[in-house]
């Protein structure tokens, strides 16, 4: 597995990294995914000040993240119940 040198730009300032092939791609979404966020906050509330707009976007992220986690609990508990009684059904027609 060889790794790469890349330079990932966040907020005007590189960030170089060493990377595997397979993670460069997803890492050079997340960086323009970071700067379009930053601009759009800035756009939207007029705020310059890099570290105010890159803790913004660190709190957005964070709760985004925290969200996802709360949903795939909860489509998990759904699909564990339905196959619950799935299983019961199937048993109480002797299928096995």
């Amino acid at each position: 597995m060889s790794e790469l040198s890349i330079k990932i730009r966040i907020a005007d300032r590189d960030y170089p990294m060493r990377v595997t092939e397979e993670e460069e791609e997803r890492l050079r979404i997340a960086g323009r995914l970071l700067n379009e966020r930053l601009k759009l906050f800035r756009d939207q509330f007029g705020i310059d000040d890099k570290q105010d707009l890159l803790a913004m976007v660190a709190l957005e992220v964070a709760a985004d993240s925290l969200q996802t986690v709360k949903s795939e609990k909860t489509e998990k508990s759904i699909l564990t119940d339905k196959l619950t009684r799935l299983d019961q059904l199937l048993t109480s027609l002797g299928v096995d």
